[in-house]
């Protein structure tokens, strides 16, 4: 089979990186420039063509007689990417666009919650920065603050203040930092405790749920600085228990799917929940219409199972079918990231000691290849990624090899699976 992967980050280059493993796959596109240098078995193929729109995704395709897409981003998804191929007979992996409005609008998620009484925190929407500032008033920090729509994982503050939450709404809905993402905004009620994200493949009627991860989106070490794409992951969670798991799946999954059946959502791809467990229980914070980054780095190496087949029986219906089971590993991801991230990304600075690492893997995110040579050219440049017997064992792995790498103005958190 010939498989265009969507997508320029770490998580697609993982993606992309287990497609290949299956001896199904003939040819895995990417537009991740490293994946194919790196990949020995020359399954992967960079693709530099502009697939920068559902038509010339399709051209794409049908030019290079692709068999199947898998879709990586939120983007492509809240754009309609996946009806657009549906509609021309591509077999495509991913949700289509009515089923990525759980990630794509705060408010629409919030409120599919609620109607199919998904444990959720309380809330409120607007879209009168006014009214929004008003009601601030009412409350007690701390006060979570989200843009509506799409922001690449960054629209969402805790504020400690009211000051802080006044600044948040200028910020989004006055300012436009996450331009007309922000121009609505849930505020939220905060809840304490640990979070978690639970990853399942659905094929419309049936999921199954991957290895419990927690992402540190912070910045900092001990979760301090803003709010970033994600700038580490460990997996499995051993403070989310075999109850929990069995909660998370009666009380979200399966009200999840049986609410997007009552909606009509013929949803096939991956639906990401994640939960805080605390003194309130368990609650989602959030739905995402995909897999996360860098979710997707730490737990596809733990996927003991044929990435290609379970794609599979999703899009062929019969998920009930599939096998999933992960292998009796911990895995841990790290970020490095450029200097000015999460304000921008780092571009043209040479980075070295790729070709002294390890026992671990490393996916390429905002990277790019010259004369033989590894360039920054991105935001979060790298995801390294060590295998362990147990936390310690692979935390220790990954920073050993991370000491090796080096690019100017590199930084990652030190934390990353402490407990």
């Amino acid at each position: 089979m010939k498989i265009l992967v969507i997508g320029t980050a770490g998580r697609e280059h993982a993606l992309a990186w287990k497609l290949a493993q299956s001896p199904k796959a003939t040819l895995v596109y990417t537009s991740v420039m490293a994946a194919a240098s790196l990949e020995q078995g020359g399954k992967i193929k960079f693709n530099p063509a502009d697939i920068s729109t559902n038509d010339k995704v399709i051209a794409f395709c049908q030019a290079e007689a692709i068999d199947l897409v898998v879709i990586g981003p939120e983007a492509p998804l809240a754009a309609g990417l996946a009806d657009a191929l549906r509609q021309v007979g591509i077999k495509v992996f991913g949700a289509v666009k009515a089923g990525a409005m759980l990630e794509s609008s705060k408010e629409y998620s919030k409120k599919f919650m609620d109607k199919y009484f998904i444990p959720t925190a309380a809330y409120k929407s607007f879209t009168d920065a006014d009214e929004a500032l008003k009601y601030i008033e009412t409350l007690t920090p701390p006060i979570v603050i989200k843009a509506d729509g799409l922001a690449a994982g960054k629209g969402v503050n805790i504020c400690l203040s009211k000051e802080n939450a006044a600044k948040t709404i200028n910020d989004f809905m006055v300012e436009g930092v996450f331009g007309g993402s922000g121009s609505k905004v849930v505020v939220e009620e905060f809840l304490e405790g640990r979070e978690a994200s639970i990853i399942a493949f659905i094929d419309g009627d049936t999921y199954k749920t991957m290895p419990v991860s927690r992402d540190h989106k912070r910045l900092l070490d001990g979760d301090l600085g803003p709010n970033t794409g994600g700038m580490g992951v460990y997996s499995p969670v051993l403070d989310i228990t075999e109850e929990d798991i069995d909660f998370i799946r009666e009380h979200v999954f399966d009200k999840a799917i049986k609410g997007l059946k009552a909606e009509g959502v013929d949803y096939c791809g991956i639906l990401y929940a994640g939960i805080m467990k605390g003194p309130k229980g368990i609650n989602v914070l959030e739905f995402n219409a995909r897999s996360g980054d860098p979710e997707t780095q730490a737990i596809l190496p733990l996927l003991e199972q044929d990435l290609l087949e379970l794609i599979l029986a999703c899009v062929n219906k019969n998920l009930k079918d599939f096998a999933l089971s992960a292998i009796n590993k911990t895995s841990v991801c790290i970020t490095l990231a450029g200097r000015d991230y999460p304000v921008s990304g780092s571009k043209g600075l040479e980075i070295t000691g790729l070709d002294k690492v390890q026992d671990v893997l490393v996916f390429h995110a905002g990277t790019k290849l010259e004369n033989g040579k590894t360039y920054t050219n991105g935001g979060r440049v790298l995801s390294v990624v060590a295998l362990g017997e147990n936390l310690a064992d692979a935390r220790q792995k990954a920073y050993a090899e991370i000491a090796k790498i080096n690019f100017d103005g590199m930084q990652y958190r030190r934390d990353i699976g402490e407990e």
